[in-house]
Order: C-alpha cells, then structure tokens, then sequence
C-alpha cells in the first residue's frame, strides 16, 4: 500500500492547480487522471487570466502539468475504480494498486451530453461547435448563432447569446439535419423549409458531473446533482474536498483553480491539525 499526504483525483485545471498548492505545503501528493480533460477542447480561450492573446486549452493544462512537475507532483495516469474510507483517511484503488491518504480532493468535473453527428469534434476544434457562451460569446458578437437544445435551458442559453447578436435560432434536438463545413453549420430543418447556415453552433444539451465516486463514499449533492461542500470545499464527508466543474454549475477555469486554491489550503491545514 503506497502512503501519500493527499490524493487529487483529476488533471484538469483545478486537479493541477490544488496538487501544486499541496506540494508547495511540503505535502507528498499523488495526482490520477484518467482520459483527457474536458479543458483540452477549448480551442483559444479568452478569459483566463493572464493570457491576453488567448491559450489554448491544451497549452494550458501543459503549463499547468510543468509547473506541478517542478514541484515534485506525481501525476499518473489511472482510473480510479473505487474510493473508500478508511482509519485516518481514504484508501484509493484503481485495480492494479491501492493508495492510502489522510485527504483526498475531487477534481473530476463534468461530461458533457453531445449530439451523434460526424464530424462534431473537429467542429469543436475550430471553434464552430462551441459549449460554453460564458466562455466565448464575445467572439461571435454579430455572428449567425444556432443554438442546439431543448426546454429551458436552450431558451436561457439563447437569451444570453441574443445579448451578442440579433441572430440567434434555437434548433430542436432531432429537428432537421446538422452537417458542419470548415467555418460553417449548415441547417436543414424537417418539412420544405430552407436550409440554413450559422457561423456557430452552441450546445444546450447539459452535461452530467461526475461524482459516483463521492456519492459511494457517502458524499451529498445538490439537486443539480452537483457535489455540496462548505465554504472550504469539504464535501459532507470528512476529509474528502471537491473542486471545480464538479462543485457547481459555473464551468469556468478561473472558478475551478479558485476552488482549488481553496481547498488545498484547507487540506494542508486539516493535515497540520488545525482549522481551515
């Protein structure tokens, strides 16, 4: 059984930004990520601190693994199948080893629903298929916006974008034929209406966090399905923190890296045994 300070069970941003708080407290931390981030799709984002012409998502979370390399962090990649706790903490199994750690943080964000049609990755890649209009209205100002969905949330979601442009469709799940050209959604709705063309599609089909293993452990969530933590991002179980797209519904890198400053801090000092 391999001994640790602290587990990070996530390398996305906020997973990579608690390890390396952890490791400049001195603290032994062990990083497992299985699969890559759901950051590595942003094409260039624009509103992440620090980086006023853009960093791509993959840049980011390589910067970001440097720097937690620098400090001794060891990320492994690993799918950890169970979590279960223990004397004095957790034991983390991911089928070939079993880890054992006083604390451990939740990084494990959020899966994002997507539609079955071919090509909707590369689409995402250049930025014609877009997830995240907090993230990135600003750079489809004027644009010809589709927004793909159903019920309140594609409503919410066109509302917000019609702050941006005037032209905003919303598009019925199953309604009609989506196929995407290099710079281009190409629209073809059921019945004799005319094809369509929009500059960008945005996907309102939610995503689901994934928090089976804090709900098996005992942990709480809200009625989003979000994991509940206190103002030091410890779940309702003790020892255990989340952090990140997992916690609340604001996917932001900023928010997550936040969140995780948060809750390092609050590890670090659990360890020493003091208050948060």
């Amino acid at each position: 059984m391999e001994p640790c300070d602290a587990v990070v069970v996530g390398a996305g941003p906020a997973g990579l930004t608690a390890a390396i708080y952890l490791a400049r407290f001195r603290r032994r931390v062990l990083v497992l990520g299985a699969g890559p981030s759901r950051a590595s799709w942003i094409p260039e984002s624009h509103n992440t601190p620090g980086f006023p012409h853009g960093v791509g998502g993959t840049d980011l979370l390589a910067r970001l693994t440097e720097q937690a390399h620098a400090f001794g962090v060891h990320i492994r990649e690993a799918l950890v199948r169970t979590l279960t706790p223990a004397a004095e903490g957790f034991e983390i199994s991911t089928g070939a080893r079993t880890i054992r750690a006083p604390a451990v943080l939740l990084a494990t964000g959020v899966r994002d629903r997507m539609p079955e049609l071919p090509g909707i990755e590369a689409a995402v890649c250049r930025s014609v298929v877009r997830m995240c209009p907090i993230c990135d209205a600003y750079e489809a100002t004027g644009k010809r916006i589709a927004v793909l969905g159903d019920g309140g949330l594609a409503q919410r979601e066109a509302a917000f974008l019609r702050t941006y442009s005037d032209d905003v469709t919303v598009i019925g799940s199953g309604d009609g034929r989506l196929s995407f050209d290099t710079a281009a959604v190409r629209w073809t709705p059921s019945g004799d209406a005319a094809p369509q063309v929009f500059d960008h599609l945005y996907l309102a089909l939610g995503c689901e966090p994934q928090t089976e293993l804090a709900v098996r452990c005992g942990a709480r969530c809200d009625d989003s399905g979000n994991l509940t933590v206190d103002p030091h991002q410890m779940t309702s179980v003790e020892g255990l923190y989340a952090a990140g797209d997992v916690v609340r519904g604001l996917n932001q890198i900023s928010v997550a890296t936040g969140e995780a400053a948060i809750a390092a801090t609050a590890m670090h000092n659990r360890l020493r045994g003091q208050a948060p």
